[in-house]
């Protein structure tokens, strides 16, 4: 028996929403609304500081606030910020790769965060801003989405198909 092919739209979305334990501290954050997305939606599963080759578990790491370029650091004062832009860049093309438009990402994660980040203190103070990923994705016309707007899909992709 062929299959049939998925014709459903792809959207990206961090891996630790869908239940995978890849976060610094080596948990996961899943999300009842983004997994459900499956129904409707390809998923296409990412985790930039993983594919930039941190290891699970590592040190917290926040962006530094107010630096240009953008700067990222561990909570032991390592400067990861080459690590964290290869996982976004690579993480870029399989989104190219499987044709995401959206990307539903986590908040607040130097990588994944959309309109608020940890500002680099490691006081669990915010800022505005995008995380590295994020950021990147925006640049290059996608629109990034985090676990508490998985309602604005139909608005970002349109219609969802069943």
């Amino acid at each position: 028996m062929e299959k049939t092919p998925n014709t459903s739209p792809a959207i990206a979305v961090s891996a630790c929403l869908l239940g995978r334990p890849c976060r610094y501290d080596g948990s996961s954050k899943p999300s009842d609304a983004v997994m459900q997305l499956g129904r409707c939606y390809k998923l296409v599963p990412i985790c930039p500081e993983v594919t930039g080759g941190l290891p699970v578990p590592h040190p917290p790491c926040e962006i530094v606030a107010g630096s240009r370029p953008v700067r990222v650091m561990d909570a032991n004062g390592s400067d990861v910020t080459q690590a964290f832009h290869l996982g976004a860049s690579r993480c870029l093309e399989q989104l190219r790769d499987a044709d995401c438009r959206v990307a539903v990402l986590k908040s607040k994660s130097p990588s994944c965060g959309s309109g608020a980040v940890y500002d680099g203190s490691f006081t669990g103070a915010l800022v505005p801003g995008w995380g590295v990923a994020a950021q990147l994705f925006r640049d290059a016309g996608i629109t990034v989405l985090d676990e508490s707007q998985v309602h604005r899909l139909d608005v970002s992709l349109g219609p969802a198909r069943s």
